[in-house]
């Protein structure tokens, strides 16, 4: 009778464990992320950055988005600026006029560094879709597996990568992104969160950058070769300078 007095004890105590533990969609993890890393002191605040000897620039004006890349050279400054309308360069504070597939190719680079820095704030764009696809653990951590999708309309000129995260389930932080890309050849990125610090309220991490011999192999699939130490490091995503001034 003692003996299955503490099975039932057990049962229940199991059942209770399973029950504690919430299921969450993506978009409630994806939510509950971009509030523990920012929030919203993100669209409260203009950000700067130094990134490669060029300078970066986020600011909100009027309720719309505007994004800059500053290039100082010997004899002039370039200052590339992105808005949610259109895409202008400006030499020495002279307009340049650019060509449609130039002006998309611009756009696209100045985006894609913003984009990075600021996650995972910019997934809660219009264009961009999640799904939740599983769990995996890495170097012992548990960890929500997360795609996302980009609408065509909306999505950029590189609509059709696909990224995938991996949230930290105790810290619901994003350890851990892969993607593919079509542009130069196309291929694979792994990229290692580290040194996070947080600066007026915002998160910011630089990246282990990593890339996988083989462009066929499912991104799904990075986590484990990274795992494994099957993926190669290319390059560190370091930022500096970072200033984060309300707007």
């Amino acid at each position: 009778m003692r003996r299955i007095f503490i099975g039932t004890l057990i049962l229940i105590s199991v059942a209770c464990k399973q029950k504690s533990e919430p299921v969450l969609t993506a978009q409630q993890i994806i939510d509950k992320s971009i509030k523990i890393s920012g929030g919203e002191n993100y669209a409260a605040h203009n950000i700067s950055f130094l990134f490669r000897d060029r300078k970066y620039v986020s600011e909100t004006k009027d309720g719309q988005k505007i994004l800059k890349r500053i290039t100082y050279l010997d004899s002039a400054t370039i200052t590339d600026v992105k808005t949610n309308s259109d895409f202008r360069r400006y030499v020495n504070d002279t307009l340049i006029n650019l060509s449609d597939s130039i002006a998309n190719r611009y756009a696209s680079s100045v985006n894609s560094v913003h984009y990075f820095v600021r996650l995972p704030f910019g997934l809660n764009d219009g264009a961009v879709h999640k799904e939740l696809i599983g769990e995996e653990t890495i170097e012992e951590k548990k960890y929500y597996k997360i795609k996302v999708t980009f609408d065509e309309n909306n999505g950029g000129e590189d609509f059709e990568d696909v990224y995938m995260y991996w949230f930290n389930k105790e810290t619901l932080k994003p350890d851990y992104l892969a993607y593919n890309f079509h542009v130069n050849g196309g291929g694979q990125r792994f990229r290692e969160a580290y040194n996070e610090r947080y600066i007026n309220g915002i998160r910011f991490v630089d990246y282990n950058n990593y890339k996988s011999e083989t462009k066929e192999n499912p991104i799904s699939n990075t986590g484990k070769q990274f795992e494994k130490n099957d993926l190669e490091l290319v390059s560190k995503i370091e930022i500096t300078a970072i200033e984060v001034i309300k707007n």
